[in-house]
């Protein structure tokens, strides 16, 4: 099998050799040049053609960001970036990385062999399956699209994992104040769901937060499941839907799990939810997802040509759990559709 060629852009000697060791023992890898900033890197880049790189954002000569920036219209690759706890990683994103990983702490070993040994190679992999071409952003639409009073849906439910952190804000970014409740699980490590909740909530019109155990859902308002080792759920109340958060195993290699949190808006919300599914590898919130339509729930899923990778909505899709398949841009306007029509 071809090895995924890997250009490894990193500052520090000492991280940078550690990547590579660790990088070289992985059969389907191969270090094919290392670069310690920007101009170097781009020389590599022309003289390597790596699949997939590895970048650091915080560079010499030139920031990591910015050179993503120089790079990607010029020559669009997957890239994974490496970082520490910064917002900086979702400018990133949205200037054209696949996905960030962050920086671990070198003197905390487990956290490093993880890092190292897991979290890395699985993001180079996938990155080396995304797409990288870009979809033009649509103009929003009407401003004046609202809910109707008569509407029965009182909760949506969103799952992604790759290329998510942008199709998320994508979809919400253009939902109004009168959208239902929304909860959401976005794979992504911890800490950064709470900064990438307050990004959101300083682009997008619906209030948007990190969940907290006991948060009631409501209208106009967006709570992000948090990373770490806690289960996002959603019970129903009275009449409100409460989130649940409980420390639990991993399911299909993640907590939260999109499979856990849709699994439980079909038993709490029934026909009166609306289930959307975006990018992402692998096949988790596929059976949640075909709960929730068996439940009663409409479904939607992100099509390929939109996806930075084509998993989990293909996966949701192949097992019929997708009632509704629509571009990134169209699914803020399908949703409100949806809800419309009762």
């Amino acid at each position: 099998m071809k090895k995924i060629k890997v250009l490894v852009v990193e500052d520090s000697l000492v991280f940078r050799n550690l990547l590579v060791q660790s990088l070289e023992k992985d059969n389907a890898l191969e270090v094919v040049a290392t670069a310690s900033d920007p101009f170097e890197a781009r020389d590599k880049i022309i003289k390597y053609r790596p699949d997939v790189m590895t970048l650091d954002i915080e560079l010499p000569r030139m920031d990591g960001l910015e050179f993503l920036r120089k790079l990607m219209p010029q020559y669009p690759m997957p890239v994974v970036v490496i970082s520490a706890l910064s917002e900086k990683v979702f400018d990133a994103m949205r200037a054209g990385a696949v996905d960030f990983v962050a920086k671990p702490t070198v003197a905390d070993r487990k956290q490093l062999d993880s890092f190292l040994c897991n979290e890395l190679p699985v993001k180079i992999k996938v990155a080396s399956t995304a797409r990288v071409s870009r979809y033009k952003k649509p103009v929003m639409f009407d401003n004046n699209y609202s809910t109707s009073s008569k509407s029965e849906t009182n909760l949506i439910a969103i799952g992604a994992s790759t290329g998510g952190t942008e199709a998320i804000a994508e979809v919400l970014r253009d939902f109004l104040t009168d959208i239902p409740g929304t909860v959401v699980v976005q794979h992504m490590p911890p800490k950064f769901t709470e900064m990438y909740a307050d990004r959101l909530d300083s682009q997008c019109r619906v209030k948007v937060r990190e969940a907290k155990n006991g948060d009631v859902v409501t209208k106009g308002e967006v709570l992000i499941a948090p990373g770490g080792d806690e289960q996002m759920s959603v019970v129903k109340i009275a009449d409100n839907y409460q989130v649940v958060l409980k420390k639990g195993e991993r399911v299909n290699g993640h907590c939260p799990s999109v499979d856990v949190l849709f699994n439980s808006v079909a038993e709490a919300a029934g026909p009166h939810a609306i289930g959307i599914i975006l990018t992402g590898m692998g096949r988790d919130g596929a059976k949640g997802l075909l709960k929730m339509k068996n439940a009663g729930a409409r479904t939607i899923g992100q099509d390929e040509s939109t996806c930075v990778v084509y998993g989990m909505p293909k996966a949701a899709y192949d097992i019929g759990a997708v009632m509704h398949q629509e571009k990134l841009q169209n699914i803020a306007k399908k949703t409100y559709n949806l809800i419309n029509q009762g």
